[in-house]
């Protein structure tokens, strides 16, 4: 196990080596108490030191040899003594074995965490770690050769060829191909394609036929990457043991089908939402990934803040009405709707809903899921729950005038009824419910608070560097933040205005943005609102009301977050249309 010397810590080392002043050190302590992170973390956050800088003094710290892996060819099986999420989460290698010696290279030696949990490894597989400094570039070096997508996905189609190469597609061999499918090679496969999906934060699988090969691409954060490339004579092997794994029609490649797969990945359970559909030649399947062990956030983690905040929590403890939530597809609004049902969640209520798909799994709630199959559509499912004496309800989206009607009826009727629409903005729900054939005085009636979000991708706080902005586009987001209600003028920064982006980095996998956050737009239904949907639903009064209320537009919320360095200009601009 590393040492330290006697009661020394990092920021005595950088003292010692007058790398930081005693008031810088001071700051930065304070800095990762009041966030709960390392102290090196917030270090290396704000780029303070050089790298070399930074390594030499852990070296001393904790008298542990450096060791470069930049470039340095790895044993796959040395690599892979620990999972790769353990590694990334503590920053840390295993890259060479001699007896039962395994070194371990550490970007933190001072981790106690990550020391018990590799010694619990060790101990449990029956090898002694020695271990060793190394820089985050030279990690990130290692990581690339961590059993890569690639890797492993070659190796099972070198021992696919061998056998079965020359097979033609399902059409032409349904006996022969049965066989294959249930071949180690196509379930390795898969599963490898599921495993690094899940592993690197993928919503959703595309595999898909590209002329003469079948391209697999992740979705991640939003934007869909391609992963791998195989050969075109695997593709329906690979299709059909998708098909099995979610109890799909091997041979129905006329029509498309819908399935679910649930395994345990990591140590934790995982639904895909599986869907095929025919094409000219040969056959799609995408796959949604809904990880059902995920903890659901609070809505400050999600990017709620500011009043739009304080508009949403206040709404949520009124005891009946319509809580919306509008956006397109993939804005986030189930997970927004989860939350708001986590924070209704007490053994005194009657928590039933109805989805489709279930996306989370929410520990005391009655969850429903469609099945247009049977007959369980939103409206039908709905009647019935209004029969099973609920205190709040969740409609995963009001698709249709029946669904509306139901809804507004029974949230005037004392449920509290959580729900969607598909609208651009929280200005289009309560026209949309109108088109829906909804009287305008029963929306006044029930409606509690309507809110619009988007998702935009965060900058990786592991890359983070300053951006530089062309002077037009920041005369734009003046004239945008200009209006702002005198509410959120104090989250403004006081001196010039400052700009981030990420570089890029192994943690991101050098795209510079790491993870999703909200903005949103919310109004409440004042007596104000009620008598402007009475009166006619006049645009330029639902704004003005708006703007009474004292809110922040989405893209006003979003260029607040661009100024404190969460995301970029050109992911708001984007989301917003603009």
């Amino acid at each position: 196990m590393p040492k330290t010397k006697l009661n020394l810590q990092l920021p005595d080392v950088l003292l010692a080596r007058q790398l930081l002043s005693p008031e810088k050190v001071k700051e930065l302590l304070k800095v990762a108490q009041e966030t709960d992170r390392q102290f090196e973390d917030v270090l290396l956050e704000q780029k303070l030191l050089k790298p070399r800088d930074l390594v030499e003094a852990k070296i001393q710290l904790f008298n542990l040899p450096f060791i470069d892996l930049t470039d340095r060819e790895l044993a796959r099986e040395v690599v892979q003594l620990l999972p790769f999420e353990l590694a990334e989460n503590y920053q840390l290698v295993t890259f060479e074995r001699e007896g039962n010696e395994v070194s371990v290279a550490m970007v933190n030696p001072g981790n106690f965490k990550a020391i018990e949990a590799i010694e619990f490894r060790a101990r449990d597989q029956g090898w002694k770690p020695k271990y060793f400094i190394t820089s985050p570039e030279s990690l990130a070096s290692a990581f690339k050769q961590y059993g890569s997508l690639s890797t492993e996905v070659k190796e099972a189609l070198t021992q696919a060829e061998e056998k079965y190469g020359d097979v033609p597609e399902l059409e032409e061999a349904k006996g022969k191909l049965e066989e294959v499918v249930k071949t180690a090679p196509v379930a390795k496969m898969v599963a490898v394609i599921f495993r690094h999906a899940v592993e690197g934060g993928a919503s959703d699988i595309h595999i898909e036929p590209v002329q003469e090969e079948t391209r697999v691409r992740y979705r991640i954060d939003g934007v869909l990457h391609t992963s791998i490339v195989l050969p075109r004579y695997i593709h329906s092997a690979v299709i059909s043991r998708i098909k099995v794994l979610s109890n799909m029609k091997i041979d129905e490649t006329r029509v498309p089908q819908d399935g679910r797969i649930r395994l345990t990945i990591g140590g934790r359970s995982v639904d895909f939402r599986v869907s095929t559909m025919p094409l000219l030649s040969s056959e799609k399947v995408v796959l949604r990934i809904l990880d059902t062990a995920a903890g659901l956030k609070k809505f400050d983690e999600l990017g709620f803040s500011g009043r739009t905040l304080e508009v949403v929590e206040e709404n949520l403890s009124k005891a009946q009405g319509m809580f919306l939530v509008c956006g397109p597809t993939g804005s986030g609004k189930s997970t927004t709707l989860y939350t708001a049902l986590n924070k209704l969640n007490d053994e005194g209520s009657n928590i039933i809903t109805l989805e489709d798909p279930v996306e989370y799994y929410l520990e005391g709630a009655n969850q429903t899921q469609v099945n247009s199959e049977v007959g369980l559509t939103f409206a039908s499912g709905l009647r019935s729950i209004l029969r099973q004496d609920p205190d709040i309800i969740m409609v995963g989206e009001i698709r249709d005038v029946e669904t509306a009607d139901l809804a507004i009826h029974a949230s005037l009727t004392g449920h509290i009824v959580l729900s969607t629409l598909h609208t651009n903005d929280a200005f289009g729900a309560i026209p949309r419910l109108v088109d829906m054939h909804v009287e305008p005085f029963l929306i006044a009636s029930t409606i509690n608070v309507v809110v619009a979000q988007r998702l935009v991708r965060r900058i990786c706080h592991y890359c983070a560097t300053e951006a530089q902005v062309p002077a037009e586009l920041v005369t734009k987001i003046k004239q945008a933040l200009a209006e702002l209600p005198e509410t959120a003028r104090a989250l403004l920064p006081k001196d010039e205005w400052k700009f981030k982006k990420g570089e890029g980095c192994a943690r991101c996998n050098f795209t510079g943005y790491r993870g999703r956050v909200v903005m949103a737009e919310a109004f409440s239904n004042t007596h104000e609102l009620q008598e402007v949907i009475v009166a006619g639903l006049n645009p330029g009064a639902l704004r003005a009301e708006f703007k009474r209320q004292g809110m922040m537009t989405m893209q006003q919320d979003g260029l607040l977050k661009v100024l404190q360095g969460i995301t970029t200009v050109e992911e708001v601009l984007s989301a917003t249309n603009d």
